[in-house]
Formats: structure tokens, C-alpha cells, sequence
């Protein structure tokens, strides 16, 4: 009986198989309705610190009637810069000095009571625990307006009502400093470290200090970062407690400056203030926040991820 001799073909190796076709990722496709959100929180956000970063380059009728995307010249910022520091024989650089020390000093002390009652609230055990929780997150919630009135009695009470204290101590109660460790220790530290830390004979300061504050750096930059914004942004308080120019944050200051604008208070006299140099004047304001975020992003993308997984 003949056979068949022929042999079948191999099968195609997996690589010369011939690939479907395949459309692109979703996550790489371009929307345009996303692209066309996103270009009007640009636009939205963009412009306005365009025109004020080019309001400070012009004279006041140039502001006013030029185009309000035009840059002006560099005599005008130099004359505007030369006005603003010599409002109240150069007030503004007080101003800054003051927000500088009131947020620095503020920040030190909340970052030394803030991450250890995280801590202490994420991994001991101890009477009222709960209750103190709840009282925090109930205090964070709350407006910092509504803390005004008991705040102002309790300063006065004690006799720091126009010291530099009755600012630098409020600020340094930061509940959503104590909120943001309580989080991190929680979700990002396990327990099992810190019992192996305690079986090798550290006791529970050795252990924070050993062991959780050297891999808490990002929740630290964190609440740094909230607190130094949180400090430096405060307007209400310092308004209330600081009787004096010379006391004012830059906050206070710019209020100020706005109530020596002709625009916003005609009964002012030799003493005004132009409206490019107010506008100078605010983005001296927001320099420094702007730079501790530019210097510091990478730590706080590390902190706001840190306990987002969980092994």
C-alpha cells in the first residue's frame, strides 16, 4: 500500500505569526473635548499671572489703555520698583521680613508637634485615642474665621496680644498637619518594622526617631509645604492681632497698599500707590510660595502617593 510521503508544514513560530491589528491605547488617545478642558483651565489659570507679571512692567495709563498683553519697558518696572520700596520708607521689605519669620518659625514648631502626635495617634494604643481623632478632623474642617474670637480672648488673656507670638503660636496648630502623619503611619509604615526595631532593644523615642522619622521625609515635606502655604497665605488673623504696620505680614501689607490706590480710595493724598506698583507688590507676595513649590515637587508627589498601594 503507497504512503504518503509529504510532510506537513511546521507551525508557524509564535513570532512570524502575523500580528492583529491593533488600535491605540486608550490611555495614549488624544480627546478633544479633554484637550479642550484642559486649554480652558490653561487659559483660565494662565492669563491672569501673564497680565499681572506684565502689569508691573508699565506705567499706569499704559496699563489702563494699552493692550493688556503687551510687556511695557524695563524703566517703568525700575521707577515702579523704586515707588513701592519707598512707600512708608520701604514698608514692603519689612512686610516680606515679617511673613518670612511669622511662617519659618511657625513651621518649625508644626513640624515638631505635628508628625509625632501623627505618629503617636497611627501606632500607640491609648485612652481617648478616638476621641482625639475626632476632635482633630472636627478642628481641620473648620474655618480659620470661626477660630478668631476664641483665639483673640485666650491671647489676650495671657498678655501676647501685638507680639509676633500671638501669630507664630495659632499658626503652629496645624490639624491637617496631625491629619496628613496620622495617614501616612497608618497606610505606609508597617507595624512589623517597628516591633523588630523594639525586639532589638530601641525604646518607643528610638523607635520613632530611628526608624519612622527617616522614612517619613515625604510626608514631612508634605506638611511643610501645606504649612509653610497655610502661614504664609493668612490674612484674618495677623489683621485682627498685629496693631502696627511694622507687624504686618505681606498679606496685611497688601491690604495696605490697596487702601492707598486712588482707583479704591479717592481720599488719598501725596501717598498713592499706582496700580502697576500694587500689582509688583503682589507678585513679591507670591514669589516665595511659588519657589517652595518649584524646589520641593518632587518630595511632595512622593508624599501625597506615599501609602496610595499597600502590600
Amino acid at each position: 500500500m503507497p504512503t504518503d510521503t509529504r510532510r506537513s508544514a511546521p507551525p508557524l513560530h509564535p513570532a512570524a505569526a502575523p500580528r492583529p491589528a491593533t488600535s491605540r491605547p486608550h490611555g495614549k488617545a488624544r480627546s478633544p473635548l479633554a484637550a479642550l478642558v484642559l486649554g480652558f483651565f490653561l487659559l483660565f489659570f494662565a492669563l491672569p499671572v501673564l497680565w499681572l507679571v506684565l502689569a508691573a512692567t508699565k506705567t499706569d495709563d499704559q496699563l489702563v489703555h494699552g493692550d493688556p498683553l503687551s510687556f511695557g519697558s524695563w524703566q517703568a518696572l525700575r521707577a515702579n520698583w523704586e515707588a513701592l520700596t519707598a512707600f512708608q520708607d520701604g514698608a514692603i521689605l519689612v512686610w516680606l521680613g515679617n511673613s518670612a519669620l511669622y511662617a519659618f518659625l511657625a513651621l518649625v514648631i508644626t513640624l515638631c508637634v505635628a508628625i509625632p502626635a501623627g505618629y503617636g495617634l497611627a501606632k500607640t494604643e491609648f485612652r481617648g485615642r478616638n476621641t482625639l481623632l475626632v476632635v482633630t478632623l472636627i478642628v481641620m474642617l473648620m474655618p480659620n474665621a470661626t477660630l478668631v474670637v476664641p483665639l483673640f480672648l485666650e491671647l489676650n488673656a495671657v498678655g501676647l496680644i501685638g507680639s509676633m507670638w500671638s501669630v507664630i503660636l495659632p499658626y503652629s496648630f496645624y490639624p491637617f498637619g496631625v491629619y496628613l502623619a496620622y495617614i501616612f503611619f497608618t497606610t505606609a509604615l508597617p507595624t512589623e518594622l517597628l516591633d523588630a526595631a523594639r525586639l532589638d532593644g530601641c525604646s518607643e523615642f528610638g523607635v520613632f526617631r530611628r526608624v519612622a522619622l527617616p522614612l517619613a521625609a515625604p510626608v514631612i515635606a508634605l506638611v511643610g509645604f501645606f504649612g509653610f502655604v497655610a502661614n504664609w497665605t493668612n490674612y484674618f488673623l495677623p489683621y485682627v492681632l498685629l496693631p502696627t504696620s511694622g507687624q504686618f505680614p505681606v498679606q496685611v501689607g497688601l491690604g495696605e497698599l490697596l487702601n492707598n490706590v486712588p482707583q479704591f480710595n479717592p481720599t488719598v493724598g501725596e501717598l498713592a500707590v499706582q496700580r502697576p506698583q500694587l500689582a509688583l507688590a503682589t507678585l513679591l507676595a507670591i514669589t516665595p510660595v511659588l519657589l517652595v513649590f518649584l524646589f520641593s515637587q518632587r518630595f511632595l508627589v512622593a508624599g501625597m502617593l506615599a501609602g496610595a498601594t499597600k502590600e
